[in-house]
């Protein structure tokens, strides 16, 4: 297996369909996940398995790659990753999460909002003014500036994951300045479109941090780095002083 280790998983699942059926049975996504890039070895690693699930399912996938070695599976000890239980954070990889559910929140109404938008009308424009500014300011300066600037300066940000993180970033970046052309122009079409472009960006984004990144980077850092993270987190809130309570109180108003 030592030749398949640092294979990428999506190559081996496309050469070896039945693995991609393997994992599934584990809890692990690999097949539909759109970030790509995980090696086979990274899959236990990420996946926070049992000893005794990780021994089971290394077993089945080397029985599917090499069906001529007659590979005696183990009994089945358990039939589920632990993955599938809530995963427990760190306390600044939870702020981080917990800052993901009102973002998704703000994403989940966007569909309804731009259907029939009319920026005309003084209310929707107001609404839109407001959609954005919580993009900019919530999602963009207090979140991603919290990854890009303290998290993710303690890794190599150099490796593949980062840099789909940080293109992904950069394209949300870019549609909010379209969007807000789109809203000076008053442009109900195209403001529509980059903002249904954005909830369908950020949903998968969101995805691949809390269910891929963030696990990977909690498994790594020192509990004295964990600590640091959460007092530098704190004092970067401090200094941007943003008014959270005001974006809880808009998307709030949106769903009722």
């Amino acid at each position: 297996m030592q030749e398949y280790s640092n294979a990428g998983i999506k190559d081996i699942i496309e050469e070896f369909p039945g693995v991609g059926k393997i994992l599934e049975r584990y809890g692990i996504g690999c097949g539909p996940c759109t970030v790509g890039i995980c090696r086979l070895k990274d899959i236990l690693e990420i996946h926070h398995l049992s000893k005794e699930a990780e021994v089971e399912l290394m077993h089945r996938i080397e029985a599917e790659i090499y069906p001529e070695r007659n590979i005696v599976v183990p009994s089945q000890v358990i039939s589920k990753s632990t993955s599938s239980e809530k995963i427990g954070f760190s306390i600044p990889l939870q702020t981080l999460v917990d800052e993901h559910k009102l973002i998704k929140r703000w994403l989940a109404v966007i569909p309804v909002l731009v259907k029939d938008l009319d920026l005309t009308s003084t209310i929707a424009h107001q609404i839109m003014e407001n959609g954005i500014d919580l993009i900019r300011s919530y999602a963009d300066r207090l979140h991603h500036g919290k990854e890009e600037d303290i998290l993710f300066t303690y890794f190599d940000d150099t490796a593949d994951i980062f840099r789909v993180i940080y293109d992904e970033h950069l394209r949300a970046r870019a549609l909010v300045q379209e969007m807000l052309c789109a809203l000076d122009e008053k442009n109900s079409k195209e403001l529509s479109s980059r903002l249904l472009e954005y909830a369908i960006l950020l949903t998968e984004h969101i995805h691949k941090e809390d269910e891929v990144l963030f696990p990977w980077l909690d498994s790594r850092l020192t509990e004295e780095e964990k600590t640091e993270l959460t007092l530098r987190f704190a004092k970067s809130d401090k200094k941007l002083a943003l008014d959270e309570k005001k974006y809880q109180r808009f998307i709030e108003e949106l769903e009722k």
